[in-house]
């Protein structure tokens, strides 16, 4: 039987059509699309017949698939996993052993050269591939078997987008990323230790509404999550304008909310969206939550550690770039003076997308 169209299916799970305009309006303006995106993305998606997913989870913590199921407004069983068929996941399907094991083959072979292949966790090549196996078969093995029907891959989390902890020094089990095996299909990167809820639900959505994957930066990141630093949207920023730093994690200066650099944040030079989407629902993040940014998003960032000194001492690769002195720091003040007097231009002439503007 032909499946109905999502808007259908969701209507009868009591969402609104004015409800849905809202979440692709909140997604467009997510994403840095303009007003006419949003309608675009309601119509693209509403009349999908869910596309196959299959997801693959390798050597990871299942964190990311925790992260994903507590995505908000719309819940992820509310919308996206109405919106795709998620045909196999192993955290998450009814089905175990064997039955898994053929469901994921049924859904490559019926859908082939159609489905999106949904990766976390890194791929151990050590002691060919034994160290992570599925069914009897090492990680490396299924993942080259899924890749070839993929029309696309997106790798969740860091472990599958960078090697992540499994990798790190002096990763006994070989451990790489996804785009270290697979080299022959458009593949965009979704990292964090876990990645935000709505990033991962975000990306997924974009591809269904448009069938492409979104704009990505040299990391094969998508930029409307990823294109600005922590530091660069932190609430406590204009503390360290200021010099205003916090000593230990319980003095006053803490207390008052200043700048957590000289603690170990790593905000400088970590790439994500925490500081403007947030967890749980939007109500907090590490830095809101008195602690500084572990860089989990960027590469190595486990190597690099030294969690709890600051950027300006020897840290490794995140240390990279980034001034050490007092005039290094006041130049990169004049810089962060300079650039927000741009970006103030160019919001005086944006406008955020709402459900009015979808429904004229």
């Amino acid at each position: 039987m032909q499946q109905s169209p999502l808007i259908d299916m969701l209507g009868r799970q009591g969402v609104t059509r004015r409800g849905f305009l809202k979440y692709c309006a909140t997604l467009a303006s997510l994403m840095a699309l303009p007003p006419a995106a949003g309608r675009a993305m309601a119509e693209a998606i509403g009349a999908v017949r869910r596309p196959s997913v299959i997801w693959l989870p390798f050597q990871e913590c299942t964190g990311c698939t925790e992260s994903i199921t507590r995505s908000h407004s719309p819940t992820i069983e509310g919308l996206i996993f109405e919106a795709i068929s998620l045909d196999y996941q192993e955290t998450l399907m009814a089905a175990a052993g064997h039955r898994a094991e053929a469901a994921r083959d049924a859904a490559i072979r019926d859908n082939f050269g159609k489905y999106l292949l949904v990766v976390d966790g890194s791929v151990p090549l050590g002691a060919e591939g034994a160290y992570s196996c599925i069914g009897g078969r090492s990680n490396v093995d299924i993942l080259r078997e899924a890749a070839k029907g993929a029309a696309a891959i997106i790798c969740v989390g860091t472990c599958s987008s960078y090697g992540g902890i499994p990798h790190a020094n002096p990763n006994p089990t070989g451990a790489v990323a996804v785009s270290d095996v697979i080299k022959d299909k458009p593949i965009v990167n979704i990292p964090g230790c876990p990645p935000i809820p709505v990033v991962m639900t975000g990306v997924l959505a974009h591809y269904i509404a448009f069938g492409s994957l979104p704009e990505l930066d040299a990391k094969n990141r998508p930029k409307a999550f990823f294109g600005e630093t922590i530091h660069d949207r932190c609430y406590r920023r204009p503390f360290y304008d200021q010099g205003k730093f916090a000593k230990t994690f319980d003095d006053e200066g803490a207390r008052k909310g200043w700048c957590l650099f000289e603690l170990g944040c790593k905000g400088p030079v970590t790439h994500n969206a925490c500081a403007t989407v947030k967890w749980n629902g939007g109500t907090s993040w590490p830095v809101e939550s008195g602690h500084g940014c572990l860089g989990c998003s960027e590469p190595d960032f486990w190597d690099a550690g030294s969690f709890y000194k600051a950027l300006s001492q020897p840290s490794g690769p995140l240390n990279v770039g980034l001034a050490a002195t007092a005039g290094g720091l006041a130049t990169g003040a004049a810089v962060t003076v300079a650039n927000r007097a741009k970006k103030s231009a160019a919001r005086a002439s944006h406008r955020t997308i709402t459900v009015e503007d979808l429904e004229k």
